[in-house]
């Protein structure tokens, strides 16, 4: 029999807790029986740390130290009592006996239990003869297993062992090279590969990485050499191939990764991270907030599908995906957006409106009108597809007030788009949502802000909107406004249809050519000329005095302004269709009244400051024998009036030249311009109303050319070459030449300029002004400086009508010109000027060329023969 080892190991935990390390040792010693050997039995989850920590040893027929068994299932079996509640142990017939090197005490859990850690030092296998339960622990008599030194000596020098060795330790060094690669301390492995005997190396590998519990009792019960090199060579060879196959998928999907991908495993990881920590942000309380919002949103079924949609996409969506932002902002988007709100109108009251667009607005009786029809049939059909309006007039008259004047009157929301410089399509229907920073288009943007979807909504200066590469704002804006279409408009980064038939669309615009026709075919223009003289006084003294007193802190008891100053201001200070300008000059007046406004107070405050005299100072100067002069006040008399307010600043001609500067303008302009032949009066239109436009001719030495100047377009010019053209080809009628085979340009070359030549011109208006200004050139005779004209002409002498009549006329008289020719058929816009200008100024109407001429020049033009053509 076998050399036999005793030690008692109970597994009492009241033993380990009652007493040190050393009282146990003790103990164990002294209850030691010859012959006997304490077992403690090792279960499937310690098997890999109890293979981990064995060390080799040398066997020793030797008592000292302690000895345990590693077992398992399988082999005999003692059942405990059933009334101690633990469960069965399952003992295997073979184990391993240890030498306990070191015992320490361990950490101490919360739950009271205390650990303790042993070093064991592995001596040889046995087998168990007899198991026997000693209290709480048991015991076994074994017998030794391991060969002895004599038969190692003999199956060393076995070829079949000596082969197997030699395989295993090459096995062991490929795996020993690849782990060189990750760990620094397989060096130590190295070194035991190349002292230690191949008997022990078999047990020491397999137990440095992990197997199955059953592949640990084989290596266990493999008592022969060459069975346990075989088991080991292909335990580490299977453990080798595993750790080549794992680098390998790992280099696969590393290079697979993306970086996207990479920071989405790693915050997944962070996330995981902050749940075990409970630091969670709110993200999906705030996704379940916006999903509440869009149901309560009312919008479509279809629409509905599609936002749901949208919103799953984002709840798979990790906050910091590049897509997540704007799926979230179109989510909410969508959520804002008025699907169903609507404002609330009130009865509509026609008396009540008329009255507050004539509180708001002097004049403009026509446009006024047109805005109370608009309003009644908005009464009597309230859902009724009216047109959409369209204010055309110069800058300054009002176009923009009236659109608010209609929403209040509506009782609706407000909102204005300025078109001004557009050029890109998706300022209206909004950019894809595939580019970077895409947006909604204004229209979706501005319901959006005012939160409802029948607003009143301005599209200010639609006449000013360009094209390039990126679209035409224009062409997006006939879907908006045709009421056919803008029931189903499609923004392209809404990419649903929005209803827009209950927004009531208003536009302005400063002139209509610049508009396309097929979008001004889908409105409906009212035309805002600009305002008489006498117009801008009731506005000046009802409107803008009181609103520009307010603006800067003062009031009529500060600063009066008499009707006859205001009136000087608009004849001498402001020649425009508006009032932008006369409102810049009474702000500037009031200004200079709030300077002194303010150095008057500044004065009385300080004033009040000073301190009163005390009786002691006036003792002192009555000890002094001074004289102190008293003024005795009645008491009826209110003392408050000596602190009151100076006078008001009364504006008069004086301080409105000291303030304002020289007056601009003067009534002796144009009479001082033509004072010589060769210069002509017209009238012309532009965007700020009309204007006169003074045109100047001159001949000088040359071969006959035409040279024209003022920064001039092509149909001005056109026009030109067509009055010269007329004046040659009648030359001897207008007694310019003896026979009209004489050429009047002979030897000489002829300049015509248009004064202001930083300004553009254009348009086919100045055709019989030129004629003038050349007829006067040639006969030396100077034109009329009272009369102004407009017109288009033809090659055979006709005068073709023009518009902005109105416009032209006002611009007359603002400039004090008393005699105005117009095309005959032109007669019916005279309806359009209010009656005290027709009152003032003599209109012309004229057919032909001819009586252009005789109208312009003092006591007429003499015609040699007059002609059919």
């Amino acid at each position: 029999m076998a050399d036999q080892f005793s030690l008692h190991l109970p597994t009492s935990r009241s033993v380990f807790e009652s007493s040190s390390v050393k009282l146990v040792e003790q103990e164990l010693w002294q209850r030691e029986d010859k012959g006997l050997i304490g077992v403690l039995p090792v279960r499937d989850s310690e098997a890999a740390a109890v293979g981990s920590i064995l060390s080799p040893g040398v066997g020793s027929d030797s008592g000292e130290g302690g000895r345990r068994s590693p077992g398992g299932s399988g082999g005999e079996s003692t059942k405990q009592d059933a009334k101690s509640g633990k469960e069965p142990i399952h003992w295997h017939s073979r184990g391993v006996a240890a030498r306990a090197l070191h015992l320490s005490r361990g950490v101490e859990k919360p739950s009271g239990r205390v650990t303790y850690i042993v070093v064991l030092e592995g001596l040889c296998r046995f087998s168990v003869e007899e198991l026997n339960a000693r209290g709480s622990y048991h015991v076994a008599r074994v017998s030794r297993l391991d060969m002895t030194k004599t038969e190692l000596e003999q199956a060393e020098q076995d070829p079949d062992l000596i082969a197997l060795s030699r395989q295993f330790k090459a096995t062991a060094m490929e795996l020993i090279s690849v782990l060189e690669q990750k760990q620094k301390t397989v060096g130590r492995t190295k070194v035991l590969l190349e002292t230690v005997p191949v008997y022990r190396l078999a047990d020491i590998f397999v137990a440095s990485f992990e197997i199955s519990f059953e592949e640990q009792l084989a290596m266990l019960d493999s008592v022969d050499l060459k069975v346990r090199l075989s088991k080991a060579t292909e335990l580490v060879d299977r453990h080798l191939q595993s750790i080549l196959v794992a680098e390998k998928i790992t280099q696969k999907v590393e290079g697979q990764l993306s970086k996207s991908q990479k920071e989405f495993l790693l915050r997944q990881q962070m996330r995981a991270i902050k749940d075990e920590l409970g630091d969670n942000d709110d993200d999906e309380d705030d996704i379940a907030a916006l999903e509440r919002k869009m149901q309560n949103a009312g919008m479509p079924a279809n629409i509905w599908k599609h936002a749901q949609r949208e919103l799953r996409r984002l709840r798979k969506m990790q906050p910091q995906q590049p897509g997540y932002s704007s799926s979230r902002a179109y989510l909410e988007l969508i959520a804002d957006l008025p699907w169903q709100k609507v404002s609330e109108e009130r009865e509509l009251d026609l008396r009540a409106a008329k009255e507050s667009l004539d509180r708001d607005h002097y004049g403009l009786t026509k446009v006024k009108q047109r805005i109370i029809e608009y309003l009644a049939v908005r009464k009597l059909k309230p859902d009724a597809r009216g047109p959409v309006l369209c204010f055309v007039g110069p800058p300054g008259v009002g176009k923009t007030s009236l659109a608010t004047s209609i929403a209040k009157a509506l009782n609706r929301k407000f909102i204005r788009i300025s078109l001004g410089g557009v050029k890109d399509e998706a300022d209206i229907r909004g950019h894809r949502r595939t580019y970077i920073g895409s947006m909604p288009g204004r229209l979706i943007d501005g319901l959006k802000r005012v939160s409802v979807n029948n607003p009143v909504m301005l599209l200010d200066e639609i006449d000013k909107t360009g094209s390039d590469v990126r679209g035409d704002p224009a062409s997006a804006l006939l879907e908006v406004l045709d009421p056919e279409q803008n029931k189903t408009f499609n923004d392209h980064y809404l990419n649903v249809p929005f209803d827009l038939s209950k927004v009531v669309f208003v536009a302005t615009a400063n002139r209509m050519q610049p508009i396309p026709p097929a979008l001004l075919d889908r409105m409906e223009v009212i035309e805002l000329p600009g305002y008489t003289p006498e117009e801008k006084l009731k506005i000046a003294m009802k409107h803008l005095l009181p609103r520009v007193l307010e603006q800067h802190g003062l009031s009529s008891a500060y600063l009066q302004i008499p009707e006859a100053v205001v009136k000087l201001i608009i004849e001498r200070y402001t020649r425009e269709a508006g009032v932008r300008n006369l409102e810049r000059n009474l702000a500037a007046l009031a200004r200079a009244a709030a300077v002194k406004v303010a150095e008057l107070d500044s004065t009385l405050r300080l004033g009040k400051e000073m301190q009163p005299i005390t009786t002691t100072l006036l003792d002192s100067r009555l000890a002094d024998g001074g004289e102190v002069e008293m003024e005795v006040i009645p008491m009826g008399q209110d003392i408050s009036n000596t602190y009151e307010n100076p006078s008001p600043m009364i504006v008069d001609e004086a301080m409105l030249e000291k303030v304002l500067g020289p007056p601009r303008f003067d009534d002796r302009e144009a009479a001082d311009r033509v004072s010589s032949p060769g210069v002509s009066v017209g009238l012309v239109w532009t965007s700020f109303g009309g204007e006169v436009q003074f045109v100047e001719a001159t001949a000088m030495a040359g071969k006959g050319d035409l040279h024209l100047t003022g920064q001039l377009g092509d149909v001005i010019k056109e026009s030109a070459q067509l009055a010269l053209t007329w004046v040659r080809a009648r030359s001897a009628d207008l007694n310019l030449s003896p026979t009209s085979d004489i050429n009047i340009l002979e030897s000489r070359d002829i300049h015509i300029h248009f004064p202001a030549g930083a300004v553009p011109k254009d348009g086919p208006s100045a055709g019989v002004t030129l004629v003038t200004s050349l007829v006067s050139l040639f006969s030396n005779r100077k034109v009329r400086a009272d009369t102004a004209m407009t017109g288009e002409m033809t090659l055979r002498g006709l005068v073709l009508p023009v518009g902005g009549v109105k416009d032209k006329v006002l611009a007359a008289h603002r400039y004090g010109i008393k005699r105005v020719i117009l095309p005959e058929r032109n007669l019916k816009d005279l309806a359009e000027i209010p009656a005290p200008i027709l009152a003032g100024i003599e209109i012309l109407l004229v057919k032909r060329i001819e009586e252009v001429l005789g109208h312009a020049f003092e006591n007429g033009f003499p015609l040699r023969l007059h002609s059919s053509l």
